[in-house]
């Protein structure tokens, strides 16, 4: 053929050959000249198509807004965004439109280039999985994890294995390639159940934790047997000598992965200041490592994709390193490369594969399915066995018989060297899609982890007597949350008599790590981690017991976790600890003059998750403003007027304001406090929402802070939000510490008009009004929720 090469070649796969020939232009032609150019020349048999430049773009385009579209259609369902890309492939292959009219120009030399862009957004996942994975805590999974994730691999792997023997009596070959697929329907994915669980947002529950240390342990038995399978197919077929070279081969390149690459990464981690990023040399030197790994691998004799993902758990995870290359790589991959990959393995389907399906195809995917079941069965019984509830066993099950990408991926790469025949490749691609579309639906139906925040007993301050031990739980974001927290601590002198259980739960954000942590600092016990975490916040909080010593004893807690489960941790820990009370930093920090120090809107997202879901009150703390010059950090007890620290309540009725008037009566004990109670009552009656019922309960708690401690009482008549606003203005100076309900989408006439101004809803009418920039404020502000009673 003119300006171009033609190729043809025969395979040999289970006794059948197949021959093959493609025909591809040289050179290719991949810049076109513009549109313009090629709608005025006179060679009218030139298209813009022709050019693999612009035709790969379009095919891009075609494949995200197709994917969008299907998935639009298909979420409402509970299907994940990678089913859709799949469909979004099948749609656009030949086996809907012909290559001469697809919509993405579908040829052998198009597929070709939009494979490789795929391809190599594979080869990327792979590494950064292997990046967010730490083999240090498959040595430290409980005895629980370990059964499951071995379990779940070896039994389904020999139910396959004896199911294909009995179907097909077969030679040693027969025997080592079915072995080797046998491997791949029996083994378990860790980056596919990380996804899964993320995206239910389960990746930090109990459940979610156990399945992806059962993932972990699982992945790599699956690694180390697909390896083990092709040195003895080597074994088999080229001689015991090969399959020891190819063994002596692998350990040398483990060496020097091990020995060379991984102390190279930890001497660059070394050299990078604490809390600072890893500099743009090392950055660029482990990309260029990666990107030579493949071409290592095939040196080495080892499975072309399994040198990216070694080199990856090389890679010393999380901060600085492995956090920078999953910031900085992981959304243009995931976004990018990745769906592309996908569609292509939908582009590979074709259903008239199946009309020339054979008998070893059949046996292939009756083994595939048999090991499929068997690895359910045994997913359920071993948590049954360990007493875990049967909706959560069964939620387990199907976790951990979940497919995806990865093993997609590998059945379509298989296909393309012709180590599996079509017809095998297009039953697994239906076994996949079934699988990999219910397992989220049935998941999400059988497990819910709020169900145990549905807490029946009463987790209120109101309900925990002076003398008894009150148990709460502050979380710390930033070093600053610190001493704010504990000056109100101190402010509210503890005593032996109402002494104080505090939980501290340092909240850090997952980056470069697969796995949630959740870290006790106990002296007497080993943590989870070797990593520092917390030193400073664990040596404040020490202080503060010891200087509190007999009348506040501290734990501290480390969560590692995505931003959006951190309330998971936080909930979880409050249940354990009986906590009554959860203290929650506010979003935003201000300067002396009003501007802005910080703000972080994953922590307001946050402190909305608690406030919705814990099982105990809750209370949000606002700082006051911060000196510029200082540390901004005032002693609540000093001043420079007075040694009383004043505390002011603004009451005006309901279950939120009576938890912060019992709070306020739990910290008066101390001679040293002041409180003052301001009542704000209605001018008239019409438009009071407060029931009978209330009423009674308010005028029972305010009866009852008067039998226990000295207060102020403040009653002042308003008529609306703005003369509420003008009387706060006039006296909010004269305290440290005021005290509200939130009294979330309550409305009466002493707030009303403030309502469509407020900015914060989490922090209520009243605390959105006194953080407000009209108040000068050098107070600080507490928000305060009683428990949430919610129903099943």
């Amino acid at each position: 053929m003119a300006n171009g090469n033609s190729s043809s070649y025969t395979t040999g796969m289970e006794g059948t050959k197949r021959s093959e020939e493609i025909c591809l232009k040289f050179p290719p032609n991949v810049i076109s000249p513009g549109l313009a150019a090629l709608l005025v020349q006179k060679d009218k048999h030139e298209k813009l198509m022709d050019y693999s430049g612009p035709r790969l773009h379009f095919q891009m385009v075609v494949i995200f807004v197709l994917t969008q579209i299907i998935h639009s259609l298909l979420k409402k369902l509970g299907l994940p965004l990678f089913i859709s890309q799949l469909l979004a492939g099948i749609l656009l292959s030949p086996m809907v439109f012909s290559d001469q009219h697809s919509l993405v120009n579908i040829s052998e030399e198009s597929v070709a280039v939009l494979g490789t862009v795929g391809a190599f957004g594979f080869v990327f996942f792979l590494f950064l999985s292997g990046v967010k994975m730490d083999l240090s805590l498959t040595l430290k999974s409980g005895k629980k994890a370990i059964c499951i994730g071995l379990l779940t691999v070896v039994v389904p792997l020999v139910s396959c294995m004896t199911t294909i023997k009995l179907l097909h009596e077969e030679g040693n070959e027969f025997s080592n390639k079915s072995f080797f697929l046998a491997v791949t329907y029996s083994g378990t994915s860790f980056p596919v159940i990380h996804c899964l669980l993320s995206d239910l947002k389960i990746l930090n529950s109990e459940l979610g934790r156990l399945g992806l240390s059962a993932a972990l342990i699982g992945d790599m038995l699956t690694l180390f047997l697909t390896v083990f399978s092709l040195w003895v197919k080597t074994g088999f077929e080229k001689g015991r000598k090969e399959a020891l070279i190819d063994f002596g081969l692998a350990m040398l390149f483990i060496v020097i992965v091990v020995f060379v690459l991984q102390p190279a990464m930890k001497w660059m981690v070394k050299r990078t200041p604490e809390a600072g990023q890893i500099k743009d040399i090392c950055f660029y030197l482990v990309i260029l490592a990666f990107m030579m790994s493949p071409r290592f691998t095939d040196l080495f004799r080892i499975y072309f994709l399994y040198g990216p993902f070694i080199f990856g758990l090389a890679v010393p995870d999380g901060p600085p390193l492995g956090s920078a290359l999953v910031e900085k790589l992981d959304p243009v991959i995931s976004g990018l490369f990745l769906p592309i990959f996908a569609t292509t393995c939908g582009l590979r389907f074709d259903l008239s594969y199946f009309k020339n399906s054979n008998l070893f195809a059949y046996h292939q995917v009756l083994g595939a399915m048999v090991a499929l079941i068997i690895k359910f069965g045994v997913s359920l019984l071993v948590p049954l066995l360990c007493k875990m509830p049967t909706r959560d066993s069964l939620a387990l099950a199907f976790i951990m018989i979940s497919k995806g990408i990865v093993e997609m991926g590998s059945y379509s790469i298989m296909n393309d060297n012709r180590v599996i025949s079509e017809d095998i490749f297009a039953h697994m691609t239906i076994v996949i899609i079934l699988v990999a579309s219910i397992v989220p639906i049935l998941v999400k139906r059988l497990y819910d982890p709020s169900r145990k925040y549905l807490c029946f007993q009463k987790r209120t301050i109101m309900n925990s007597r002076l003398n008894q031990e009150l148990r709460l739980i502050v979380c710390v974001h930033v070093p600053g949350n610190v001493n704010s927290i504990i000056n109100q601590l101190n402010a509210s002198c503890p005593t032996r008599e109402s002494s104080i259980a505090l939980d501290v739960l340092h909240l850090i954000k997952l980056s470069g790590q697969a796995t949630p942590l959740f870290i006790t600092h106990d002296k007497q016990k080993k943590t989870l981690s070797s990593k520092s975490y917390s030193e400073n916040v664990v040596v404040a909080f020490e202080q503060f017991e010891r200087d509190n010593w007999g009348a506040v004893s501290v734990t501290v807690f480390t969560a590692v976790s995505p931003p959006n489960l951190m309330y998971e941790d936080i909930c979880n820990l409050a249940m354990d600890r009986l906590t009554s009370f959860i203290l929650l930093p506010f979003h935003r920090r201000w300067y002396i003059d009003g501007s802005i120090e910080s703000e972080d809107q994953t922590v307001r997202t946050l402190n909305f998750d608690i406030l919705e879901k814990a099982p105990c009150s809750v209370g949000i703390l606002v700082e006051g403003r911060r000196n510029l010059k200082g540390s901004g950090i005032r002693d609540p007890l000093s001043s420079d007027n007075s040694s009383f620290y004043n505390i002011a309540v603004i009451f005006l009725g309901g279950q939120d304001d009576r938890e912060a008037l019992a709070l306020a009566k739990r910290i008066s004990q101390d001679k040293s406090v002041r409180l003052t109670v301001i009542h704000l009552k209605a001018a008239n009656s019409l438009g009071v929402i407060l029931t009978e019922n209330d009423r009674m309960l308010d005028s029972a708690v305010l009866n009852d802070v008067k039998q226990s401690v000295c207060f102020t009482y403040i009653e002042e008549h308003v008529n609306d939000g703005p003369e509420t606003s003008n009387f706060l203005q006039s006296i909010v100076e004269d305290y440290q510490l005021i005290i509200v309900g939130r009294r979330y989408k309550t409305e009466d006439p002493q707030t009303l008009g403030l309502q469509e101004w407020c900015e914060f809803q989490e922090i209520g009418i009243i605390g959105d009004l006194l953080s407000s920039a009209d108040f000068i404020r050098n107070y600080s502000l507490l928000i305060v929720q009683q428990q949430q009673q919610r129903t099943v």
